[in-house]
């Protein structure tokens, strides 16, 4: 899990407690195969090294389903879909909508192995690309000046929203970078992926899922 995705795995800074949609499902399938849980923190640059390497069993925090990704990792079904966002500051002139962003002079960040990264890469013309890599953060980049917008879902902008007073939210075209989110596993080993997904099936009849949304405010991005 990245311990930085707010609503869907998140370390709350004000108690160090774990919290998202994704570690109450986490919780679930654990107690589904009554097995002990252990959360292995890591980030979207690096968590297929881990899986492959035997680290950890499960990728639980919102994986976009990339072609790139299903090349090294087996997916499960989706239960998540978010477009992708702008974020700025308020008091920024130079992006005031969507169609700003990729125009000379702009400078757009993303961060490094998420599903921005190859989305903006593919998509921008005029602007120039930063690829934020931690410790570096894409909050901080855009406070610093060196960054005019970051790119980023409907999770982790809703987070923007709450924390930060500075933060504006640019809202996309309809269905812009659109990604279908998913729990990922090691490949070669069918019957775990099968095990996983019919915990998917169970938690969306019997209505866990939808709870687990509904309190970490993410419904509006749920498939049903």
């Amino acid at each position: 899990m990245w311990p930085e995705y707010f609503a869907i795995s998140y370390r709350n800074p004000r108690n160090s407690e774990l919290e998202g949609i994704d570690i109450d499902m986490a919780r679930a399938l654990a107690a589904r195969l009554a097995v002990p849980l252990r959360f292995v923190e890591t980030n979207f640059a690096e968590f297929m090294n881990r899986l492959e390497a035997g680290d950890c069993d499960i990728a639980m925090m919102a994986v976009g389903v990339l072609p790139a990704r299903a090349e090294r990792v087996a997916f499960t079904k989706p239960y998540m879909a978010s477009p992708v966002y702008g974020v700025t500051t308020r008091d920024g002139t130079r992006v005031r909508s969507f169609t700003d962003i990729d125009q000379a002079g702009v400078t757009v960040a993303v961060a490094a192995g998420t599903l921005m990264e190859p989305l903006m890469r593919n998509t921008l013309r005029r602007a120039d690309l930063l690829v934020v890599r931690p410790p570096n953060t894409r909050e901080a980049e855009v406070q610093a000046g060196r960054a005019d917008v970051f790119m980023s879902d409907f999770p982790y902008t809703r987070r923007m929203l709450l924390m930060h007073d500075w933060a504006r939210i640019i809202e996309p075209p309809a269905g812009f970078g659109e990604t279908l989110y998913a729990y990922a596993v090691a490949k070669g080993d069918p019957a775990w992926l099968a095990e996983v997904n019919a915990f998917l099936e169970t938690t969306k009849t019997d209505g866990t899922l939808a709870r687990a949304a509904a309190r970490h405010g993410l419904t509006p991005i749920l498939l049903r």
